[in-house]
């Protein structure tokens, strides 16, 4: 199954077309996409029948027209340093325990954004983004798969100047500016996969290669992610682990390469689709104050 956010609305993404999830299910599940999360189960089990009972009802849309498929996560866990080649190039070794932060929900947008550019030096960072389906609190790697929803893209968009002033790293500021959690295009549930623990991911800005390799290269696989998160706290439905970029991201190039206006940044992961994100330069106000 194919999980969208269609202009706000949960949709059942059939190929190029959308089934309601409101309508076609006669008001049993909602409109909001987020609230589905908290009946994971019943709706992952009714939509499995949702092409052949509602295929008469579906409509086509644009990709233009889909926002985040979790619009409104509670939790937002973002795991740095999870591929080899990347904590090499980043200047550290690979950690005995994932490298944990956040990202603030109100970063999160959907997958055809436009992101207005703060002060500073602003990279990307592809990553493969886990959805919680069902509540996960000290779970074993055996089960872990069973607490997933489903697998979408995300950009771990990073302001590096913000990120690393002062004597200690401030990750998860320099990663929450507005718009810097691009997710989409959907909702990919984990059954669609032939492996799902092994997935094409690659990113390129302006048509240019920046990064590609395959999420069997973490260092902590997704089973291993919702082990080590949920020993401590409870993951909840509806909450997205980001789980780590590969090698390629501009901070670490010679020279140093940054997103500017007009770039173009397209996202792909295997089995998923692609997530493309707009960039444009900071808007200033009347009188020439910057819009923060």
């Amino acid at each position: 199954m194919r999980l969208a956010n269609l202009a706000g609305r949960a949709v059942v993404v059939t190929g190029d077309h959308a089934v309601d999830v409101e309508q076609a299910s006669g008001g049993r599940f909602g409109a909001d996409p987020q609230a589905l999360f908290d009946d994971w189960q019943a709706f992952a089990d009714w939509a499995s029948t949702v092409p052949d009972a509602a295929a008469a009802a579906s409509v086509a849309f644009e990709a233009t027209e889909l926002g985040a498929p979790v619009p409104r996560p509670r939790q937002v866990f973002a795991i740095g340093l999870n591929y080899a080649e990347h904590a090499a190039e980043a200047g550290y070794p690979p950690d005995s325990m994932p490298v944990t932060f956040t990202k603030f929900p109100s970063s999160i947008v959907g997958p055809d954004a436009v992101v207005e550019l703060p002060e500073g030096n602003v990279d990307w960072e592809v990553e493969l983004v886990v959805v919680i389906g069902r509540e996960a609190y000290r779970v074993d790697r055996a089960h872990a798969w069973d607490h997933v929803a489903g697998l979408t893209i995300g950009q771990d968009l990073s302001e590096r100047v913000t990120q690393l002033q002062g004597s200690a790293p401030q990750f998860s500021l320099g990663k929450s500016f507005p718009g810097f959690g691009p997710t989409g295009p959907w909702l990919v549930t984990p059954d669609e996969f032939a492996d799902r623990d092994d997935l094409a991911i690659s990113c390129t800005l302006s048509g240019e290669g920046m990064q590609a390799s395959r999420t069997s290269m973490m260092l902590y696989d997704v089973p291993e992610l919702l082990m080590r998160l949920s020993a401590v706290c409870p993951l909840l439905p509806g909450d997205i682990i980001f789980s780590g970029t590969p090698s390629g991201i501009g901070n670490r190039r010679t020279p140093p390469r940054f997103i500017g206006p007009d770039d173009v940044l397209v996202s792909e992961i295997e089995g998923i689709g692609t997530l493309t994100t707009r960039f444009t330069a900071r808007i200033e106000n009347e009188g020439g104050a910057q819009d923060d």
